[in-house]
């Protein structure tokens, strides 16, 4: 992208919440271990097809955000809902939410094909239905050479790639990811990102995405928020996300400005 190009942040897709459903709606959400208060009163809508992006340093409470919606975390008061019903009281297995970090975990002792295709195994759907989807993952994720190889065998990048497709053949009703390619290197990491946007767009998939990684937040998300001492605060629109100095997003764009790059 060369510095003539149009802005990401000028040219993000958002979708229209006046039109969408609420998917995700989190409401006086709060948590507290002991006297230590990590998340305080926090509200959040994400509608369906959207992707919040939460930036935020390590120890803001982003991760235990997600482990409360994620159903592997109880939260001390507040409540999570998914299409307008409470969650609080479901396990975690019956939520319908799909939980990812940088660690791709793998069933090892299964090909990449049978990793992929586990949650389709699991719902006993037919094994032409299975195959296709499979097959048809394995080519959106660029794997579909590595389908007999077992997960060992794989880079950090292609196991990455591995969870997403299976994540989303789970067909999850919000996709969380916490800081999922945070340990690839540079390269790995901006192609990861790349593909989740395509994979966002083709599976129209709602998502919570946090990162301590401002570009990143900046090229992943179609809506932003930042946490900080366990306080999550939204931004109306892309712009003004950019334009408070306390994102650092204003700065992020004039360094890749300055390297012939727009974000």
């Amino acid at each position: 992208m060369n510095a003539a190009s149009e802005s990401l942040v000028d040219r993000k897709q958002h979708v229209d919440t006046k039109s969408s459903n609420v998917c995700l709606e989190i409401h006086e959400l709060s948590l507290h271990f002991g006297a230590t208060q990590v998340l305080d009163n926090v509200n959040l809508r994400v509608h369906e097809g959207e992707t919040v992006a939460i930036l935020g340093e390590s120890g803001c409470g982003k991760t235990s955000l997600l482990r409360i919606v994620a159903g592997l975390l109880v939260r001390t008061s507040g409540s999570v809902r998914l299409s307008g019903k409470s969650i609080d009281s479901l396990e975690a297995s019956k939520r319908g939410i799909v939980y990812l970090d940088q660690d791709a975990l793998m069933f090892e002792h299964l090909t990449v094909y049978e990793n992929i295709a586990f949650a389709l195994r699991i719902a006993k759907r037919p094994s032409a239905e299975i195959d296709s989807k499979v097959q048809q993952m394995l080519r959106a994720v660029q794997l579909e050479d590595h389908a007999t190889k077992r997960t060992w065998q794989l880079s950090g990048g292609q196991k990455q790639r591995v969870a997403f497709a299976r994540a989303i053949l789970a067909s999850p009703r919000v996709l969380l990811l916490d800081e999922p390619f945070c340990s690839l290197d540079c390269r790995n990491r901006a192609i990861m990102q790349q593909l989740f946007l395509d994979l966002r767009q083709r599976y129209l998939i709602t998502c919570l995405f946090v990162t301590h990684d401002v570009k990143e937040a900046i090229v992943v998300g179609n809506r932003f928020a930042t946490m900080s001492g366990g306080i999550l605060k939204q931004y109306p629109t892309s712009l003004a996300f950019v334009e408070d100095e306390t994102t650092g997003a204003a700065a992020e764009r004039a360094f890749w400005a300055e390297q012939g790059q727009i974000l």
